[in-house]
């Protein structure tokens, strides 16, 4: 998928003219997310890949087809940093989300082989309450059976109808095999296909 890496952001008014609709990213820390990201764009080396939890540390924004962004946004939750500089991450992205008007789809990602995790529940209710449009993706299905995996998702689901009124959509994936591209492609392009264009 033809692919520009635009520019890193430390703040969202410092990222690209909002001209444009974008789709971002986003998952607690190691959850897999760069290489998702490099699957989806099947591009291996556009968004590092590292062990170390907390790698992406800014708002880095790629231009696909000169039409539209993918944002890779900084992890949630635990990263070998201090609480003084985790607590700058959470309000860059806590201010990206709800103030970036060209945001279409916010794509969440879960690792399939751990249980339902609080933090993870938070931040999907913060997105929910703010009404952000959002897709929960689950990571990693190679690594286990499909059964361990629907087990997950079935369990998310139900934490999540209790305050849920009803489930955003769901997509299995693995970076590995390419198990969901075509629904996550899907997913972005219905999003994109609902951006209008704003006014100056």
């Amino acid at each position: 998928m033809k692919h520009k890496f635009i520019k890193s952001s430390t703040d969202w008014k410092m990222c690209p003219e909002p001209d444009m609709p974008e789709v971002a990213f986003i998952g607690r820390s190691n959850v897999g997310k760069s290489s998702l990201i490099n699957a989806i764009l099947e591009a291996p080396g556009a968004a590092k890949i590292s062990s170390t939890p907390g790698k992406t540390q800014v708002i880095n924004h790629f231009l696909i087809r000169d039409s539209w962004y993918m944002v890779d946004l900084p992890g949630y939750g635990y990263a070998r940093v201090s609480r003084g500089e985790r607590n700058k991450w959470e309000k860059m992205v806590r201010d990206y989300l709800l103030k970036r008007k060209t945001l279409m789809a916010l794509f969440i990602l879960i690792d399939s082989r751990i249980p339902p995790q609080k933090i993870d529940i938070e931040f999907l209710s913060f997105a929910g309450k703010n009404q952000i449009p959002i897709t929960l993706v689950f990571t990693k299905a190679d690594k286990q059976s499909s059964a361990k995996t629907q087990a997950t998702v079935t369990s998310f689901s139900e934490e999540l109808l209790k305050e849920w009124e009803e489930l955003p959509p769901i997509c299995i994936s693995s970076a590995n095999t390419g198990l969901g591209r075509p629904e996550i492609l899907q997913a972005i392009q219905t999003a994109l296909d609902a951006f209008e264009p704003q006014e100056k």
